[in-house]
């Protein structure tokens, strides 16, 4: 892709929000094997920008003017975060999607290229798309294409357990909306078929999104954002229609690491860094938000904002999560957390490891810099293979990926 696009920014220089995280091959000895562990039976944000008349030039000249009030954020005092309602039923109670074995793709993701030339203060952005990658080698394989309105993908990939269905954040240029979601399936030789865009029924302007989750059936996407004027949200968008639900916490701001059950009823999610919680969706639009979601552990030690990533297990039973540079599993029945994996990463690292978790639940992904890392859960192996792109190979933020 070789479009371009200047824009001039007001305020503080654009900010590309990347997490960067990294690992070798050899795990702690107080490691468990994931497939001996019990289970228990159960049953910056970016800037609006307006388009101006452009010069004779091949770039278009954006001027940054002041983002309009969002309609999810000027209702009465007394409410002043209201839900959206269009979506009846948040849940995903279709079939999951079968895993079949080992994940054979993942696909990366990244923002905008973004430079400043010389001592300008316009900024020269530049889309790249997202790729699909060989898992064993991480080569290219595809890039993926883009739905109409959708000029560059943003650093927001997850997938369903099949490892064939993706759900991709995408940057519709720096307009008042900004951050869109489509679906893209590949098929067995990990080849992108047409993307289609998540309409949207009930408007929601999206500037940043923290983070992003796709149902284990594919029916529903859950996003996490912050609000305006303090706290965050969860929405549940129906992936064919857009009707959306919401839910709120006015106490903290960060809610990321979102994680659908198996039967698609609950979420998992990251609380500022500190705790992880459940969202029981079964309840979500007919109870008050606080009694909604329960916490299932909080973070120890030094760290103050430690975990950054959660996944269930297969079954179900249990949660994977990142806490610092520490994989771990907790069951939600209670119980201790066990060390899944415990990577050593290099000078520079991110001081938290987002990760991606297959549908099997048995091997693990993240990225640093340009090289992705598996970890095999059932030994802990952790083994590194390079990221290739098809265009601006090794520019721009780390790139996340999922499988």
């Amino acid at each position: 892709m070789s479009s371009r696009t200047s824009a001039v920014l007001a305020g503080p220089a654009l900010a590309v929000l990347t997490v960067l995280a990294a690992g070798c091959t050899d795990p702690a000895a107080d490691r468990v094997p994931y497939v001996s562990a019990t289970r228990p039976l159960v049953t910056p944000p970016l800037p609006s920008l307006t388009r101006v008349p452009p010069p004779p030039s091949p770039m278009s000249s954006l001027t940054v003017v002041p983002p309009p009030p969002s309609p999810m954020l000027t209702s009465a005092p007394e409410h002043p975060f209201p839900m959206a309602t269009s979506l009846a039923e948040p849940m995903a109670t279709g079939a999951p999607l079968t895993a079949t074995g080992p994940p054979r793709f993942f696909v990366s993701a990244r923002t905008p290229l973004t430079r400043f030339p010389g001592r300008s203060k316009t900024a020269v952005l530049t889309p790249v798309p997202p790729a699909v990658h060989n898992a064993e080698t991480g080569a290219f394989i595809a890039n993926v294409p883009l739905p109409p309105g959708i000029d560059s993908s943003w650093h927001l990939v997850d997938a369903a357990p099949d490892n064939r269905l993706f759900a991709i954040a995408g940057w519709t240029e720096p307009t008042n909306i900004g951050i869109r979601f489509f679906v893209v399936r590949l098929d067995e030789d990990g080849r992108p078929g047409k993307p289609v865009a998540i309409p949207q029924t009930d408007p929601d302007e999206l500037s940043l999104v923290h983070d992003l989750a796709l149902s284990a059936d594919g029916t529903r996407l859950a996003y996490a954002t912050p609000l305006i004027g303090g706290g965050a949200k969860i929405s549940v968008l129906d992936v064919a229609t857009g009707r959306r639900l919401d839910w709120k916490t006015s106490t903290h701001s960060i809610v990321k690491g979102l994680s659908w059950a198996p039967d698609g009823r609950s979420l998992a999610y990251v609380l500022a860094g500190r705790s992880i919680a459940l969202l029981d969706l079964a309840r979500l639009g007919t109870d008050p938000d606080d009694a909604v979601s329960r916490i299932v552990m909080n973070a120890t030690g030094a760290l103050p904002f430690a975990l950054e990533s959660v996944a269930h297990t297969a079954d179900g039973s249990a949660l994977i999560y990142s806490s610092g540079h520490t994989v771990e599993r907790v069951p939600l029945a209670g119980g201790p957390a066990q060390v899944l994996a415990r990577p050593e990463l290099p000078p520079g690292a991110s001081l938290t490891l987002p990760v991606s978790v297959d549908g099997t639940g048995e091997h693990l992904l993240y990225v640093h810099g340009w090289r992705a890392y598996r970890a095999n859960l059932a030994d802990g192996v952790i083994t590194s293979v390079p990221i290739t792109v098809d265009e601006h190979q090794g520019k721009g933020g780390s790139p996340r990926a999922a499988w």
